[in-house]
């Protein structure tokens, strides 16, 4: 039993992204929420983005722990980064983190106006799926 990822004819092959997942029954779904560049009391780590980006998916991961989950086991990304911030920075450092194993998981990615955090510049968010052993 594995997590089905495709990356369909006609559709653009990309080492970064795949396209489609299919996730077998019997399966666990863990959501992770939007998880921003801060530490444990919300503080922003630092005004740099690649520290935020960084932090941002170490948070998740943390949260994905905490679900029995794993990076590897994350079937979809979403990727919200402020217009403000450097683009190619941000997701420049979290890109290698978003496709651990396997086939990479899908990945939205968004440029946005600002985030609920001030002074955030990333925020990502998550969906894995857990395989029954």
């Amino acid at each position: 039993m594995e997590i089905l990822r495709l990356q369909p004819a006609g559709l653009v092959v990309s080492p970064a992204f795949s396209h489609v997942a299919v996730v077998p029954a019997g399966a666990t779904t863990v959501y992770v929420g939007g998880q921003n560049g801060v530490d444990a009391s919300g503080a922003v780590v630092s005004a740099d983005v690649v520290e935020q980006s960084v932090r941002a998916v170490e948070n998740a991961a943390l949260a994905l722990e905490a679900a029995g989950a794993t990076l590897a086991d994350v079937v979809q990304w979403t990727v919200l980064i402020a217009e403000s911030a450097d683009v190619r920075a941000a997701y420049g450092a979290v890109a290698p983190r978003l496709a651990t194993g396997g086939a990479p998981p899908l990945v939205t990615a968004a440029l946005v106006a600002g985030l609920g955090v001030p002074g955030a510049l990333i925020e990502v968010s998550a969906i894995a799926a857990i395989l029954p052993t």
